[in-house]
């Protein structure tokens, strides 16, 4: 999709059609997305909400709306579906269909692809840019090639020629620190990295290097799968000011353990490694993480877990980010045995009352608290 949620707010209101719009969290948060007219300003996603203002002070901020965003995707996800069983949700706004067998009721993938255009557009609203290709990873770089709006089409026979004249900062998996190498090694496009040979690139990079080298030459032989499992559930959130406050920061901590909880008794899955994430006013992220032997989704249990990794971490400076995450997923019903069965029955039916009771009425009509004195809101 072509600047999905800035596209989605001017979908939702014309009078910001032709605007710079951008959308994020706050003042102290990040840009999500950025539509066309404020990239003209330099303005992009994952981009400070404050650098964001003083590049395009005359551009319209709005805050996220996640739930509508989800609600627009899978309105789209329902359309594409109606052109291929294999579809995999790969983002929020991406998705690969695998078109292989689909000619017989759409025609050619070129007329496909424009279907699928015309439909997206007439039922939402909203544009977005398809690339077509032999494979997946080719068909991800193709559906950036000509945006917004756009359609790229790369043939089997035009692989090699078109892999050879482009960046190599295009290939996915290419970063700072590899670019870092191959500028001290003058490579500025794929055909200067296949100068060398495959082996001497597993020799710096290790598996990496072998994983390069295939994209380099168009291969990539991932399959179209129509359900990938989540493999972490996460929640984090930027402070309205920068502190160093234990109080202020366990409240926090409770809010993410809340949500995360909730995202994994929702799905149906427990997880059995706890991260804590904590980013300071100099913008240094430190991570920390514990693994249980066996698997929870109790609020109570990963909040103590992300408690404690606080209370090991020094804090040199005040925190402007904390988040809380839960991977090692599975799917079941088996509870992590640190509480009496008596405390874990407890625990499981509180959980499932204050889940009905926000799905029902809001998630903020309830709201856990601390008394005075205490020092665990699940301590009465």
């Amino acid at each position: 999709m072509d600047a999905f949620f800035a596209s989605i707010e001017q979908a939702e209101r014309p009078w910001l059609k032709g605007r710079p719009v951008i959308v994020g969290g706050g003042s102290r948060g990040v840009v999500c997305a950025a539509s066309y007219e404020a990239r003209h300003f330099g303005v992009h996603s994952a981009m400070p909400m404050f650098k964001a203002r003083r590049l395009c002070p005359s551009g319209i901020f709005i805050p996220v709306r996640k739930e509508l965003y989800k609600l627009v995707s899978e309105r789209i996800m329902d359309i594409l579906h109606t052109y291929s069983p294999l579809v995999e949700k790969a983002s929020i706004d991406e998705a690969y269909i695998d078109a292989t067998g689909m000619e017989r009721l759409f025609g050619p993938p070129v007329n496909m692809a424009k279907r699928i255009r015309a439909d997206i557009t007439r039922q939402t609203g909203l544009t977005c840019s398809i690339g077509i290709a032999p494979n997946k990873f080719l068909a991800k770089i193709a559906s950036d090639m000509d945006k917004p709006d756009g359609l790229t089409v790369i043939s089997h026979e035009e692989v090699e020629e078109f892999m050879r004249g482009l960046p190599i900062e295009r290939i996915p998996g290419v970063g700072a620190r590899t670019m870092r190498l191959f500028k001290d090694l003058g490579i500025r496009r794929v055909a200067d990295f296949l100068r060398y040979s495959e082996e001497y690139w597993m020799d710096r990079l290790g598996k990496a290097g072998k994983e390069l080298f295939d994209k380099a030459r168009g291969m990539d032989n991932s399959p179209v799968l129509p359900f990938l499992p989540p493999k972490s559930f996460s929640a984090e959130h930027t402070l309205s000011y920068d502190t160093d406050n234990i109080q202020d920061l366990r409240r926090h901590l409770l809010n993410q353990a809340e949500r995360v909880g909730r995202y994994l008794r929702r799905s149906g899955y427990m997880g059995r490694t706890v991260t804590l994430k904590i980013k300071f006013s100099d913008f240094k992220t430190v991570t920390r993480s514990r693994t249980f032997p066996d698997v929870t989704s109790s609020t109570r249990y990963i909040y103590r877990a992300a408690l404690d990794l606080l209370y090991s971490l020094e804090l040199p400076k005040k925190v402007r980010l904390v988040g809380v995450g839960v991977s090692n997923l599975s799917k079941g019903a088996y509870q992590v045995p640190i509480f009496d069965q008596y405390l874990m029955d407890r625990e499981r039916k509180l959980d499932r009352v204050v889940d009905e009771i926000r799905e029902r009425f809001g998630d903020k009509v309830l709201k856990r608290g601390y008394l005075p004195g205490d020092d665990d809101p699940f301590s009465r």
